[in-house]
């Protein structure tokens, strides 16, 4: 038989002789005393708070009786604050479901807690927070490059707002259709707040150019230049698809091989049906970054150009690709770039690159290389901070949670999106602590000896 858990008691004593009054604060005199328990945190301990509270008779007409309730508990609360922030920290902090939170509370506390009490824990925190406070902190804090992008959850559609320079988001909105209109008011409300962004940050989708251009028109458009090079590389890798199916026909019309071993010593030549199949399985090699290709890519690379040396010209207008959307360039180094590659004959020939260079016209190029206008540390390329803190809502959301009201979701991005905040705004501020001081607040700059000086001084002392 398992042994009764301990139970531990610690008195709270909130009952003066007068209190305010919680509507007016005029003072009203105590008319009475009572007792309450309040369940609260101890490891592996059943922990009550013994509550002495005080009720008192108003004297101003705002209400008749009100109570005293001491820091940490809430007037006729069962569970003391700890056990909220509890809750709060294993559901945003240690990113568990309901039910796992309650398994980890009553295992660790022995408490016994509904779903329901998750719940309202969600609800009161909420509530608690000052919005108007954290509206003021967006347009303080605010760098003034936005990130725009939209995400579906379920049944509805996540339009969300970002910082990327300071690695923040600034607003959401959750909705159930993404259309215009939604994205108008979305994007509106940021606007009437004060928001007032240089640079906005999207991706290639028909919402956002016409409706920036109203809203914001002194702001750049960014277009993200990795949606922009993802669908050029889509272009490039069609071409591959061609030449590599047209190669595997010929291999089909080839005369069948002899029956058996081959003979050793002897090399047999690779058939265009071999062929084919080691450029369909290295075809991402035509279009991979140089700086990320290893040695062993580049010999895949080699042996493809010889199996196939029509991939040459892709590989090259691949290269150019990445040099013309570089990130240390000019505008106008950008622009001789852009009519170097519209006028090359060898890549007008190609019908795939044809389709990707009428794709990269002139009033889209000129939105894909907005960040040369900006200065060196602030140019933002892309709208992968949004993105990212997309797939972290997901990750929160869909695959942990699966909240299935609207408001409890909304609440949850509230509280987790206030926790990221948090954390980011206290490390911005927390200084650097110095590894070596020579004296209190100087890094000691002092040269330190070598090895061998050491070494040489420790025989001397011995």
């Amino acid at each position: 038989m398992a042994a009764a858990p301990p139970v531990l008691y610690r008195s709270l004593r909130c009952a003066p002789a007068a209190a305010p009054c919680p509507t007016c604060g005029r003072l009203a005199p105590r008319v009475r005393t009572g007792h309450r328990d309040v369940r609260t945190l101890a490891y592996k301990q059943v922990a009550w708070l013994r509550v002495t509270y005080g009720e008192y008779h108003a004297r101003c007409g705002c209400r008749t009786t009100s109570r005293t309730s001491p820091a940490g508990v809430r007037p006729r609360a069962r569970y003391g604050d700890a056990v909220r922030q509890a809750v709060l920290d294993r559901i945003l902090g240690d990113g568990l479901n309901v039910e796992a939170a309650l398994r980890s509370l009553s295992r660790d506390f022995l408490l016994d807690l509904s779903p329901g009490f998750v719940y309202d824990c969600l609800r009161d925190a909420t509530a608690a927070l000052e919005m108007g406070e954290y509206r003021r902190r967006v347009l303080r804090e605010f760098s003034g490059t936005l990130c725009v992008d939209e995400l579906h959850l379920g049944r509805y559609t996540l339009l969300l707002a970002t910082d990327p320079l300071r690695d923040l988001p600034v607003a959401f909105a959750l909705v159930g259709t993404n259309d215009g209109d939604h994205m108008r008011r979305f994007l509106g409300h940021l606007r009437g707040h004060g928001l007032r962004p240089r640079v906005v940050v999207t991706d290639g989708s028909g919402l956002y150019p016409a409706l920036l251009a109203e809203l914001w028109p002194h702001a750049e458009h960014q277009l993200c230049v990795f949606h922009a090079l993802r669908d050029l590389h889509r272009a490039i890798l069609d071409a591959v698809k061609r030449l590599r199916r047209a190669v595997g026909r010929r291999g089909r019309r080839g005369r069948k091989r002899r029956r058996g071993r081959p003979r050793k010593g002897r090399s047999r030549r690779r058939t265009p049906r071999e062929k084919a199949a080691f450029v369909f399985k290295h075809r991402h090699l035509i279009v991979k970054r140089r700086d990320r290709m290893t040695a062993r890519d580049y010999e895949h690379l080699s042996q493809m150009f010889r199996d196939l040396p029509d991939l040459g010209p892709l590989r090259d207008f691949a290269d150019a690709l990445m040099r013309l959307l570089a990130a240390d360039q000019t505008e106008p180094q950008a622009w001789g770039r852009w009519r170097a590659l519209r006028a090359n004959a060898t890549y007008q020939a190609i019908p795939e690159l044809r389709r990707a260079l009428a794709m990269l016209d002139r009033a889209k190029f000129g939105k894909v290389i907005a960040f040369v206008r900006s200065p060196a540390g602030r140019r933002v390329r892309t709208n992968n901070h949004v993105e990212r803190c997309n797939r972290r809502v997901r990750f929160w959301e869909k695959v942990r949670y699966k909240w299935r009201r609207r408001r409890t979701l909304v609440r949850f991005l509230v509280l987790a999106l206030a926790r990221w905040w948090d954390r980011v705004l206290t490390a911005a501020r927390t200084p650097t602590p110095d590894l070596v001081h020579g004296g209190e607040g100087t890094p000691d700059t002092r040269p330190r000896p070598s090895r061998g000086s050491q070494t040489r001084s420790r025989r001397k002392a011995a």
